[in-house]
């Protein structure tokens, strides 16, 4: 048996509490991230708005994974938003990123090759 089979099968049943629990306080959780993102983007002064309220969506996406409201509308992998004029989804929403160059720069941003 591999390391990631024993890993999962001392983890499985505390799965199933965790998820229970996030079932029960599910609207604290929400409450709480949406203070935490309102907390910040204020010490920020609103200069990370966007990537705030990414990371509370992505927050809140994990949440109603783990109490089982992602299990009636499976991910379709690759899909676009519509109106997204074809733009990609971040990673970690089962989409793929776009392209970027060795700098981690979107081509679109890229500063101009210099000769």
């Amino acid at each position: 048996m591999g390391l990631m089979d024993n890993v999962k099968a001392k983890l499985g049943p505390a799965k199933g509490k965790v998820s229970d629990l996030a079932q029960r306080h599910e609207g604290k959780i929400h409450h709480g991230l949406d203070k935490a993102a309102q907390a910040v983007d204020k010490r920020t002064k609103g200069k990370y708005s966007h990537r705030i309220q990414s990371g509370t969506g992505r927050a809140k996406g994990a949440m109603d994974r783990l109490t089982h409201h992602g299990d009636t509308a499976p991910d379709t992998g690759g899909t676009a938003a519509p109106g997204a004029g074809g733009a990609t989804t971040p990673p970690g929403t089962g989409r793929t990123a776009p392209p970027r160059d060795a700098g981690g720069t979107p081509p679109s941003e890229a500063p101009p090759p210099t000769s």
